[in-house]
Formats: structure tokens, C-alpha cells, sequence
């Protein structure tokens, strides 16, 4: 029997969006609230360190999170701290940030970052989906969901369903490329 892959979250939105990814591949995820330092940086940097740390706690294979709201007028800001800033600041205050500016466009930016076991190399995969910046629309219930409408799409991903969501979000696609990564390599579950 492969041994579970553990999600090291605390969010019960972010862990019911992962198993709808992964499960139906065959994967399967269980989490675990590990209490990890808020690190600061680049966006790759921070979620392989969450990782490595991860690692250390958990007795198996790990996978951490970690997403940004980059702005393009804003060089990427906030980009990783886009918890703070949500919290602080509101749906309102994140609009008012890019008043000033033409350019609305921004990355969602999501990465995972996959741990084997405690001291091994950590594999951080990067997925992106660019939008821009709105007004809030949609349910409040997922951090900036309500303020981030996808390029190609009318409604902001909190007002997409979920099978929408889960296709062309920029955590489906670093969970897609962490879903090819593990299945290339079963030897890590054995």
C-alpha cells in the first residue's frame, strides 16, 4: 500500500481543492497543521524552505503551499505576503493599491513544493494563471478569490464552480505538474 502524501495546511479550502486534484489520480492526501515560521523572500525560495522544514516534522512524503497575488504594475507585490495584506487592507484596500496605476493585470501564482522524506531534496513546482484586479464579486469565503478575474473568463474565481476553478486555476496547474511528477515516480510512496 503507497503511503499517503501529507499536505501541511491548516486552510480546509485549500485541502478539499488539493484532494479534488489529486485524488482522482490516485494519490492520496491526508494533512496535518504543522506550525512553520512565515518566511520572507522569492516566492520559489520560501515555499522550498517551508518544505525542507516541513520535512523535518512529518514521517513521510510532504507537500507545502504557498501562493502569491503578484501585481504587475507592482513588480510582483504583494506577491508571497498577500495574507497580510489581505488581512490588513480588505478586498477594497487591494483595489485602492493599483488606483493609481492603468495596469490592473496580476499573476495568481501558486507553489508546491514536494519533500520525499526528512533530508531530502525538496522539487518546487510553479503554476501561474494571469487576470487582473476588480472590484470584489463573488461569495467571500477564499482569501482573494472575489478580487482576481481570470484572463479569458467574465467571473472571478469566486464566482466560478469549483470544476471550473480547479481546470484553469494557478493551483491546479502546479498541482498538475506535482500530480505528473509523482506518478513518473512511485519508488517515493513505497
Amino acid at each position: 500500500m503507497p503511503k499517503p502524501l501529507t499536505f501541511i495546511t491548516g486552510n480546509a479550502n485549500k485541502l478539499r481543492e488539493v484532494k479534488e486534484i489529486l485524488e482522482q489520480s490516485g494519490i492520496s492526501v491526508v494533512s496535518q497543521n504543522v506550525d512553520l515560521p512565515e518566511l520572507q523572500g522569492d516566492p520559489t525560495d520560501i515555499s522550498v524552505e517551508k518544505c525542507r522544514l516541513a520535512s523535518e516534522q512529518v514521517d513521510g512524503p510532504v507537500i507545502t503551499e504557498d501562493t502569491s497575488l503578484c501585481y504587475n504594475a507592482l513588480h510582483g507585490l504583494p506577491g508571497p505576503y498577500i495574507k497580510w495584506f489581505l488581512k490588513s487592507l480588505g478586498h477594497e484596500g487591494l483595489n485602492r493599491i493599483l488606483a493609481g496605476y492603468e495596469d490592473k493585470s496580476a499573476d495568481a501564482m501558486c507553489i508546491f513544493a514536494f519533500c520525499p522524506g526528512k533530508g531530502q531534496s525538496v522539487v518546487p513546482f510553479v503554476g501561474k494563471c494571469p487576470g487582473r484586479i476588480v472590484p470584489a464579486r463573488g461569495p467571500n469565503t477564499f482569501g482573494w478569490d472575489p478580487i482576481f478575474q481570470p484572463d479569458g473568463f467574465a467571473e472571478t474565481f469566486a464566482e466560478m464552480g469549483a470544476a471550473t476553478k480547479n481546470r484553469i486555476s494557478h493551483r491546479s496547474r502546479s498541482l498538475g505538474m506535482l500530480r505528473e511528477y509523482l506518478q513518473s515516480h512511485p519508488e517515493l510512496f513505497a
